[in-house]
């Protein structure tokens, strides 16, 4: 274990607090050439040479100088590589923590989802149509006890879903008491520095160059048309319908090119000193901050301490370089290094410490079942999504 990281977490949350926060910084080149390929969105709003890109650029300060940056990954959807990661090392055994776990039959099999992977975390909607024992999760003892929770005590939360607390969540749906936990303690983003638009002609070849057409694609027992010959009454359908036949090439999204991409991540010790815990101790208070920042730095290091990070297809980075730094007032600094194992280690122990001092977090997997109407729509959802042609 690193017992520098666990004495520099354990003064983070002391009374004198000597650092703001945690910063993890890293480097990355892409794994094939220099292009990468960015999320795209549906219209872009650049001018100049990025006009008409379906990705994001920006302009932002680095290392001091004006330059564009091309976003290939936002905070929110590093929060939920975070929360995958931490979710594979609880399969795997490696981490203990709570999680709720809905299951549902379908007739294309079994279907998972875990609070580590519902988007709005303990308010989300899969919590709120969900049962357990038969009785509706917001009507059960647990769901009263999470859904209680305020600003003012948030130790519901750290028992049950302390993701919420760390990568933001917001009882939006709920009328009249509303928790709302949407600052973030924990934030990452990666960037691409120097971007160009690449270019991409996107095209299929048939090895047998098939002509014609279709009568009725949606069917699997579609019938071969002729064209132009007269038995034909109907206006057949391209073969491409049914995924046959030459497709000419055509402009297509050609990623960007560029130098180096850069992440830059932020655990905020000032957004976890905000977290109150009711009337227990003030030294089990700050033990269970301290936790808490364990935790967020687990899941980072299980998400993107390893050689390589694959962001999604044509979009795969490899590790340059990467620093972990405590930052304080003024110049202070103090880097450590921490592997994902020996932060899980940090992370265990503190919260020992924090059960021994008043505050507990559960281990334990709380089973829900979908309530009919939600079967329903993810056995649609599942089912309409497996079909041929879709």
């Amino acid at each position: 274990m690193s017992s520098q990281a666990l004495d520099l977490l354990l003064a983070a949350v002391g009374p004198e607090r000597p650092w703001a926060g945690v910063s993890v910084r890293a480097e990355y080149r892409p794994a094939s050439g220099d292009k990468v390929f960015p999320p795209s969105y549906p219209q872009s709003q650049e001018e100049g040479e990025f006009a008409g890109s379906p990705y994001l650029f920006e302009k932002r300060w680095t290392n001091g100088e004006d330059r564009w940056v091309v976003v290939l990954d936002q905070v929110p959807s590093q929060a939920n590589r975070v929360e995958t990661a931490l979710l594979d090392a609880r399969d795997e055994g490696r981490i203990r923590l709570p999680l709720f776990e809905l299951n549902a039959t379908t007739s294309r099999g079994p279907v998972r989802i875990t609070s580590l992977e519902m988007p709005h975390r303990f308010a989300d909607a899969y919590m709120r149509d969900s049962r357990i024992d038969g009785v509706r999760f917001p009507n059960t003892e647990i769901g009263q006890y999470v859904r209680a929770v305020t600003a003012r005590d948030v130790r519901a939360l750290f028992e049950f879903s302390p993701e919420s607390l760390l990568f933001g969540a917001w009882d939006s749906h709920r009328k009249g008491h509303q928790a709302k936990f949407s600052p973030r303690a924990y934030s990452s983003s990666i960037v691409g520095l120097d971007p160009r638009l690449g270019q991409r002609q996107g095209g299929r070849m048939d090895p047998t160059n098939l002509t014609g057409a279709v009568k009725d694609s949606s069917k699997d027992d579609w019938e071969f048309m002729i064209p132009g010959e007269k038995k034909a009454k109907t206006k057949g359908e391209k073969l491409s319908e049914r995924g046959h036949g030459n497709i000419a090439p055509n402009p297509a999204h050609g990623g960007v090119s560029i130098t180096r991409a850069q992440r830059s991540g932020w655990l905020s010790m000032a957004a976890l000193a905000r977290l109150r815990f009711g009337d227990a101790p003030i030294e089990a208070a700050r033990l269970a901050r301290a936790t808490l920042a364990a935790l967020a730095l687990a899941g980072d290091r299980l998400a993107f301490g390893g050689p390589s990070v694959w962001l999604r297809s044509g979009c795969d980075l490899i590790h340059t370089s990467q620093y972990l730094v405590f930052e304080g007032e003024g110049e202070a600094r103090h880097e450590v290094s921490l592997t994902s194992s020996e932060a899980i280690e940090v992370f265990h122990e503190l919260r020992e410490r924090t059960a021994k001092a008043g505050i507990t977090m559960s281990e334990e997997t709380i089973h829900l079942e979908p309530v009919p109407a939600l079967a329903k729509a993810i056995e649609y959802s599942v089912a309409k999504s497996t079909e041929p042609g879709e």
